[in-house]
């Protein structure tokens, strides 16, 4: 097989994993000799149809797989042309792609094959000579085996800006029914072994005075789980990842709505959810990590354990707690403002700044890009006061929902995550 025809398959094979941003690392660049960075411009960025950022080469080494994973396209059951990488290849596939300025950098995963421990060295490999053989000062993230060795996830660190282990599934039932070759505590036992190692190149970095810390995944590590899968519901998965956060201070956990596959299993459902309820699970996510929101606050605004589909979440949280708005746009504290329907948190930021020069008037939020619709019901400000009974209106929600007659259309894909 030609390396187009390789490139072509594995990189469409990669498409399911959702775990690949590319913020939050440590500045690095050429100016001193190498190649690439990770500031600045000269980035191009794709957009998949349903709104995903992509902006580095992602691929698998190889779509082989010696596990048999029943919701996975390259299950070891699965009929699929399968391929594999040598680590020179990917070497120059990367190279060619960041000189032609498609890329930014890379996002490696692969099927188990030979063994974890073969598996994650030869994506260690392919990290290690891009940084030291070609001076590679691009990001890298690497989808790291979590029953591979110690001293293997630890060079991972070393090469990579950020690494990931997918957990997969919100529930452990699950993911022995679905993926029973999968070692739980394995998972559990990586992740937090990452977040140890992370942790302790921070504080070596905050202590050091003159000689450099060796460097460990800077940008953290992030996981993924897939939505639709199996039967749990929205306040499992904000649970399951509230918990990720918590204990092993994930920097990102990613939400990935199921796809059906060829050939599935019946333990799969036959159609995918909604791609919008992947959307919300995202802006719930922004509630829990940015605005102050917890989980059961959350769900409080969903029926029976699913956030609302026609509406945001933190919207469908003011709507049942109509009785604390409306807020003084003037008086109201951080912590609260966070919580009015429209108001992103560098916007909040921007308000409270203002009110430090003179009174903010609701007029002078547009110029901010804030939904005025959306917002007016529930702040005060000098130059505007809700009308009487706009709050306690059983017509509210229709008059904010979007694609309503009173609210702008939004299509799934332009959805924003600043609720």
């Amino acid at each position: 097989m030609d390396l187009r025809a390789k490139l072509a398959l594995l990189a469409d094979a990669a498409k399911y994993d959702a775990s690949c941003a590319s913020s939050g690392t440590s500045k690095r660049d050429s100016r001193k000799g190498g190649l690439g960075s990770t500031e600045g411009m000269g980035i191009c960025h794709a957009y998949a149809p349903d709104g995903r950022c992509i902006s580095l080469l992602k691929v698998l080494l190889t779509n082989a797989c010696h596990f048999d994973c029943v919701y996975c396209i390259n299950r070891a059951s699965s009929n699929v042309p399968r391929a594999r990488f040598t680590v020179d290849e990917l070497v120059r596939l990367t190279l060619a792609f960041y000189r032609r300025n498609y890329i930014e950098g890379l996002f490696l995963s692969s099927g188990i094959i030979r063994s974890p421990d073969y598996t994650m060295e030869q994506m260690n490999r392919v990290a290690r000579t891009l940084r030291e053989e070609h001076g590679f000062h691009g990001y890298i993230h690497l989808k790291t085996i979590p029953d591979a060795a110690p001293a293997l996830l630890a060079e991972a660190g070393r090469w990579a800006d950020r690494l990931s282990i997918n957990v997969e599934l919100p529930q452990d039932a699950s993911l022995q029914r679905l993926a029973p070759e999968k070692d739980l505590p394995a998972i559990r036992g990586a992740m937090a072994g990452l977040a140890t190692r992370i942790e302790e190149a921070k504080e070596a970095k905050k202590t050091a005075r003159r000689a450099t810390p060796p460097r460990f995944a800077p940008a953290g590590q992030s996981t993924q789980m897939i939505v639709g899968a199996d039967d749990s519901d929205d306040r499992r998965i904000l649970t399951t990842g509230a918990a990720l956060y918590g204990r092993y201070r994930m920097r990102r956990v990613y939400y990935s709505a199921y796809s059906p596959i060829p050939a599935a299993s019946s333990l799969l459902p036959p159609a995918a959810p909604p791609l919008l309820r992947e959307h919300r699970l995202y802006q719930a996510d922004w509630l829990l990590r940015f605005y102050g929101f917890g989980t059961e606050e959350i769900m409080e605004g969903g029926e029976a354990g699913m956030l609302a589909l026609d509406i945001d979440p933190k919207l469908a949280w003011a709507l049942k707690h109509r009785g604390l708005f409306p807020l003084d746009l003037n008086r109201a504290p951080r912590e609260m403002l966070l919580r009015v329907p429209g108001l992103g948190a560098r916007n909040v930021d921007r308000i409270l700044a203002a009110r430090a020069e003179g009174p903010v008037r609701l007029g002078e939020l547009a110029g901010l890009r804030v939904p005025l619709k959306k917002v007016a019901p529930f702040v005060t400000a000098p130059d505007h006061r809700p009308p009487p009974g706009q709050l306690d209106s059983m017509n509210l929600r229709e008059q904010l929902r979007p694609g309503s007659r009173f609210a702008r259309a939004a299509r799934p894909a332009q959805l924003s995550l600043d609720v």
